[in-house]
């Protein structure tokens, strides 16, 4: 299945010159969603996981369903004031301004292994701040797991050592 197909450019959103990749079409689709979540289950390998982690908004929406997949938990980073207890805080620049993440201070446990998961890898920024809360708390991440990845951005150079994998590159 060619997921491409699934994916629509948005031009000029959220600002002027930036081509959002719209992942909506992919979600209409049944097929299209089986066969997505299939692709990024077998990206992750070998790697046993604790817990996945999902990056508000997008990164719901295969999140938790990886999750189930792979028998672990999964914890949502969400934008500020979104999370009701005890939290951790990462501020990060985006390709078009600054944001700032929260995860709840009990999410991840010392040593836990950790997938981290988003739609889309840009400029790495929202990934890094993800990595970051975790390994603040303790968790090892073993891969960063996208359905999109911007090649021409070069988020993943901001990732190090983790290991990136991504279904669609552009």
């Amino acid at each position: 299945m060619d997921l491409k197909t699934f994916i629509r450019d948005i031009d000029d959103f959220p600002r002027q010159g930036v081509v959002f990749k719209d992942i909506t079409p992919l979600l209409a689709n049944a097929k299209a969603i089986r066969y997505t979540l299939d692709k990024l289950v077998e990206m992750v390998g070998v790697y046993g996981v604790d817990k996945v982690v999902g990056m508000e908004s997008r990164g719901f929406f295969f999140g938790p369903l990886l999750a189930q997949r792979l028998n672990a938990g999964f914890v949502p980073v969400r934008k500020p004031n979104k999370l009701p207890s005890e939290k951790i805080s990462q501020t990060y620049d985006l390709e078009y301004g600054t944001d700032t993440l929260d995860m709840h201070s009990d999410a991840i446990l010392a040593g836990e292994k950790v997938l981290v998961h988003d739609d889309v890898l840009a400029t790495g920024g929202t990934a890094r701040a993800t990595c970051n809360l975790v390994e603040r708390l303790g968790g090892e991440i073993v891969q960063c797991n996208f359905l999109i990845e911007l090649d021409f951005l070069k988020g993943r150079d901001k990732l190090g050592e983790t290991p990136v994998k991504a279904l669609l590159n552009y």
